[in-house]
């Protein structure tokens, strides 16, 4: 068993990183930051965002497991204080894998396609103010958008910015993607339906629009000078992760929101 620790960067994370790596040794598990089986998130949601980021290209060999070093994450299933016995779980007991749905963006830009994907969500907003774009949902015109931006999260993302801005909480056994508004503009000339919308996985949306855009896919930004159309789908890979215990997702739900 391969791991690689991608820690939060503070005091705290970097002590638990340290630790993990010493009783790692006592179990014989390797460090390998190239090819890794399993990657140890250690932080928070935020944490495992860029872990996920750092390797996406691995997204078909490589699980996910998450230490939070504050309050629960959705992504983080053990607490700082259960380390010793997550490593001992890693080496001595078989995980159940679950894998959650990807949003992926498409466009062209400097004359090049490319391909993206987000674990939490892709914002789009205008880098010169008001967003105005035209969504078309499986290539037939369906509204006309004006405000502030525009979520496309994923099911497991629902409970982030998504949530934030009105849109619903989705079970992420769902293959499906939501698109939520932020702060729309309703009048004769720009329409929209005021809710959320979400697609399944079959389903695309083009989001059109005459200028410059800034894209950020969940924590990093993309600036699209002479991107005029992007179209948002479910991807067909998916991110794994080590579950070596139950917790239900209504369960995390209950106690990030309600308790």
């Amino acid at each position: 068993m391969k791991f690689s620790i991608w820690d939060k960067g503070d005091e705290e994370s970097r002590a638990l990183s340290a630790r993990f790596h010493e009783q790692a040794a006592r179990y014989g598990l390797e460090s390998d930051d190239e090819q890794p089986d399993i990657v140890v998130s250690i932080g928070g949601d935020g944490t495992m965002l860029q872990a996920f980021h750092r390797f996406r290209h691995l997204l078909r060999s490589v699980s996910f497991v998450g230490v939070h070093t504050g309050r629960l994450g959705f992504y983080a299933d053990w607490r700082k204080d259960e380390l010793v016995e997550l490593v001992r779980m890693i080496a001595e007991a078989r995980p159940n894998i679950v894998q959650y749905p990807l949003v992926q963006a498409e466009y062209e830009s400097g004359g090049e396609r490319f391909v993206q994907l987000a674990l939490n969500e892709f914002t789009l907003k205008s880098a010169e103010g008001t967003l105005v774009a035209e969504l078309r949902i499986n290539g037939e015109p369906f509204e006309m958008f004006r405000g502030d931006g525009l979520v496309i999260s994923t099911p497991s993302g629902s409970t982030a910015y998504n949530k934030s801005v009105g849109g619903a909480v989705i079970h992420p056994s769902l293959e499906a993607m939501q698109i939520a508004e932020i702060a729309s503009i309703n009048n004769r000339v720009y329409r929209t339906l005021g809710s959320s919308i979400v697609l399944p996985k079959h389903h695309y949306c083009d989001v059109q629009t005459e200028k410059p855009i800034d894209l950020w896919m969940d924590h990093l930004l993309l600036r699209l000078d002479d991107t005029r159309t992007i179209r948002f789908h479910v991807a067909e890979e998916k991110i794994s992760f080590a579950r070596y215990r139950p917790f239900p997702f209504w369960n995390r739900v209950r106690e990030s929101f309600i308790t």
